[in-house]
Formats: structure tokens, sequence, C-alpha cells
């Protein structure tokens, strides 16, 4: 799996999750993790007035057990393709967790 480290501006450390995102699925899920490091997840929401976004941003501040102010969409907030940023955690713990929440 790509691992993705970056560092924000302002000197906060994280990590850059790839996602891309299904919407008005049945459940809201982790669906599998591709080769390149990219999380698949389905939601329930409809892709409209950032419905998707909120619900992908909630939904992975529960996955992760991270406060919602801790994620952000920093690319591709209108696409299925989006680059979240989960401050002051390692790429390591944002797979452990997700592989975690999958099983």
């Amino acid at each position: 799996m790509a691992h993705r480290k970056f560092e924000l501006h302002n000197g906060k450390k994280g990590a850059a999750l790839a996602v891309r995102v299904t919407p008005r699925a049945s459940r809201n899920e982790i669906f599998e993790v591709l080769s390149d490091g990219t999380v698949k997840i389905r939601l329930t929401a409809p892709p409209v007035e950032g419905q998707a976004n909120e619900a992908l941003l909630k939904f992975l501040a529960e996955v992760l057990s991270v406060p919602l102010s801790k994620l952000e969409i920093v690319a591709g907030a209108s696409g299925r393709d989006k680059l979240v940023s989960v401050l002051d955690m390692d790429v390591e713990t944002v797979h452990k967790r997700i592989v975690k929440h999958m099983s």
C-alpha cells in the first residue's frame, strides 16, 4: 500500500488519505482498499450540496476515532476521488484503524 505523508503549512503533521466515494449506497461502509492505497467508501448520502462530503468526514471521524475537526477534504471536494487530511495521526495508525473497521 502506498503510504502518503505530508506536512501542513502551519507545522502540524498528519496523514493524507486517498478516498473514492460511491454515494447513494445502501449503507455507509469501507468497501475495499485498492493496491495504490485508495480507500473505497460507500455512503448513503447523495452527492448534493456537500451532503456526501459531510457524511464522508463524519464516517471517517467515527472509523478513525478522531474529532471531526481533525479531518479535512484537501482535494477533490466535487469529485468521487478525494484526498482527506487526518491531523495528528500517522499513516500506519490510519491504515490499521481502516483495516480493523473492515474486518
